[in-house]
């Protein structure tokens, strides 16, 4: 059974409903047939008080690496966060990388392709933000070079001031856009997205002519849901609220059994063709 027949059975479609799904049950038969990709907080790691505290399982990351080879590397990891956090986040795996909504990305090769920000507004930017920020107590100014991100998970009575002083931010530089979050507001630059990065993966080896699949959780991923479902992939939306995504897991634990099964199914298929490989050779001498 393919991994998208398993999905369909499994994880019920819910575009106009908020059900969450039974944690998924039965192995896939994985072929060599998709692109993955993968949000980090909220999909692959629970989302912690402060971003620093935040944690792959290394067991989910020998998952990936995995997975990524038996896919001949087409998979990435699709992040607000910089494409530093994620390799440190990844280790000692490396993996193909779109940081900060896509402004930033790193392709199979090694390649990085930057959205660069000219020094001179980065800098008035983040000293106006710093100014501002100060009050409002509990909120936390996160700058990303290119993109900056007001974060109010521990004072959200302030959300309101802090979307307000995002979008004052975007009217004096047309060039920036606003990106709401999980208790979050990103500035970032203009045309940048976690779809447009998930597009130009598709674009490039080793991910091109494959089927997409994408797993998220946030606001920031619903253009990742649109091109993959564009594309005529798999969109899965990880937790409660509307989106585009065409299926949903309930939880980062639900994903974590999903791809445990994925792996254990490799590993048994790994197994299998070194048996076969051994019979053939003993019949052969």
């Amino acid at each position: 059974m393919s991994v998208k027949r398993v999905l369909r059975k499994t994880i019920r479609k819910e575009k106009e409903e908020n059900r969450v799904t039974e944690p998924l049950t039965e192995t896939p038969e994985l072929s060599a047939k998709y692109a993955w990709f993968f949000d980090l907080d909220g999909t692959l790691a629970e989302i912690k008080p402060h971003p620093d505290q935040v944690v792959v399982p290394d067991n989910i990351l020998q998952g990936l690496q995995l997975l990524a080879s038996a896919s001949d590397g087409a998979l990435a990891l699709i992040s607000g966060r910089s494409m530093v956090e994620l390799d440190a986040l990844a280790k000692p795996y490396r993996f193909p990388l779109a940081g900060v909504h896509g402004a930033e990305r790193r392709d199979i090769n090694g390649k990085t392709h930057i959205v660069h920000l000219p020094d001179a507004i980065a800098r008035d930017i983040s000293v106006q933000l710093h100014t501002v920020i100060a009050q409002y107590p509990g909120a936390e100014l996160e700058t990303k070079g290119m993109a900056f991100a007001l974060h109010y998970r521990q004072a959200p009575q302030h959300e309101d001031a802090l979307m307000t002083l995002a979008q004052r931010i975007t009217q004096i530089w047309p060039q920036m856009a606003l990106q709401q979050g999980k208790c979050v507001v990103e500035i970032k630059p203009r045309g940048t997205s976690k779809g447009e990065a998930i597009a130009a993966f598709m674009q490039e080896a080793p991910f091109i002519g494959r089927t997409p699949v994408f797993l998220g959780d946030d606001l920031t991923d619903e253009s990742g849901f649109a091109v993959v479902n564009r594309l005529g992939g798999m969109s899965v939306k990880i937790g409660t609220g509307a989106t585009q995504a065409s299926w949903r897991l309930a939880g980062v634990p639900d994903v974590w059994s999903w791809l445990e099964m994925i792996t254990t199914a490799l590993q048994q298929k790994r197994e299998n063709n070194r048996s076969d490989d051994y019979e053939s050779f003993s019949r052969s001498i």
